[in-house]
């Protein structure tokens, strides 16, 4: 509506403004050839106001429905208005800085595609435009499992057998939600990542879509492999992240029970940035289950840690097996046994009739409207709506909240 009356306002202004012109040529060839000047146009309408005021009055009538689509929008979406008063669109699309060297060729839907995110995170390789919850354009690869070090993987259309699911998706600015393309096969894709530090794979990328995707990207692309950040080989402490937090709460633990033993779970979903946070986190510590309750601060200099942790470092691992000797191997009979692949009979259904089964893992839901949502499962609320939950660009997390009649398709996406 916003949009309507300031172009509807837009447009009496400028009849008006194009009346105006007119009668003053009407009146003499001078002043038609001076009211192109506003200086004169002045002069004109104050020297024939009987002639000129009904233009006059053409042209403040369109300031009130400009006005008013002024104020709806400052009220609505005020960075859109400074945009649009800052003539920020004449300056085209803005790119965001990266932390990553990503050097692309090609396009994506037939548009350019220049990433500032990647990153291959429980084997899904994503590279994503834009910093928004929903990006401009993304491209997502599924492969078949998170790679220990080095990738090296090359597809073609005439290869039988699965292969990696790959995913575009596009928002297009008078879109609230994207549209999303999958396919499993008649694609190109050459991958030659290679480590080139503690979670950071760089190499050639290569992706050919058939033709009605309108996709072609090819050039050299650098992607975390997990949301960490280092700085001198060490983890930056200072990056607002889930997985910083997880790292801060393992090490407080791991000190505080004198023990490198420690199975932290998934910590509960938090909003990134914060300066404190108070969080109940579950762990097992030499196998025994514990709950404790952790409080988290910030500080500029030294970034995350736990209130209170006077705890000192535990000592290195060469060290104790110095003094402890060589551990015993344990018997095969001994190692615990796989847990089940819960993607094998996986359902609606069963999600609802036992949510506590799937907590944190990562689905992907397709609903009867054709959007997608992935993330990981959050649980039930009260309403019996099913709660997924995304991490933005490690600086936070949002959720999808869904009815389970709106849901067409779910998938399990990890054991």
């Amino acid at each position: 509506m916003d949009a309507l009356l300031i172009l509807g306002g837009l447009l009496l202004i400028l009849a008006g403004l194009v009346w105006l012109v007119m009668l003053a040529f009407g009146t003499s060839l001078l002043w038609g050839i001076g009211s192109l000047l506003p200086p004169i146009t002045l002069g004109y309408i104050a020297a024939h106001w009987r002639t000129a005021r009904k233009a006059v009055m053409l042209v403040a009538l369109g300031f009130i429905p400009l006005i008013v689509g002024l104020t709806l929008l400052a009220y609505s979406d005020p960075e859109r208005l400074h945009a649009i008063v800052n003539l920020e669109w004449l300056k085209g699309e803005r790119r965001e800085p990266s932390e990553l060297a990503i050097h692309l060729r090609g396009e994506l839907n037939g548009q350019p595609f220049q990433p500032q995110q990647a990153e291959l995170i429980d084997g899904v390789l994503s590279l994503r435009e834009g910093q928004d919850f929903f990006a401009r354009r993304e491209v997502s690869i599924r492969l078949a499992q998170q790679p220990e070090g080095e990738l090296r993987l090359d597809v073609l259309p005439e290869d039988p057998g699965s292969k990696p699911e790959v995913e575009i998706s596009w928002l297009l600015p008078e879109q609230e939600l994207p549209e999303a393309r999958r396919l499993a096969k008649g694609y190109t894709l050459h991958l030659d990542l290679k480590r080139q530090g503690p979670n950071v794979l760089a190499g050639a990328f290569h992706l050919v879509l058939p033709p009605q995707f309108k996709t072609t990207l090819s050039g050299e692309v650098e992607l975390f492999t997990d949301r960490l950040r280092y700085q001198d080989g060490q983890v930056d402490l200072r990056h607002d992240s889930v997985d910083t937090l997880q790292h801060v709460a393992r090490d407080y633990l791991q000190r505080r029970f004198a023990t490198r033993n420690v199975e932290l779970a998934r910590l509960p979903a938090v909003s990134l940035p914060a300066r404190e946070l108070e969080l109940e986190v579950d762990a097992r510590i030499d196998g025994n289950a514990q709950h404790l309750p952790l409080q988290f601060t910030r500080s500029d200099l030294r970034g995350w840690a736990i209130k209170g942790d006077r705890f000192p470092p535990l000592p290195s691992v060469q060290a104790k097996a110095e003094t402890a000797g060589a551990e015993p191997e344990v018997a095969p009979a001994e190692r615990p046994s796989r847990p089940a692949d819960r993607r094998l009979r996986f359902s609606l259904e069963r999600l609802l009739n036992n949510p506590n089964h799937y907590q944190n893992l990562t689905m992907r839901v397709q609903t009867q409207r054709g959007s997608l949502a992935e993330g990981r499962f959050n649980g039930i609320n009260a309403d019996g709506q099913i709660i997924i939950r995304r991490n933005i660009s490690g600086q936070g997390e949002a959720s999808f909240v869904l009815r389970p009649e709106e849901v067409a398709r779910i998938e399990l996406l990890e054991p």
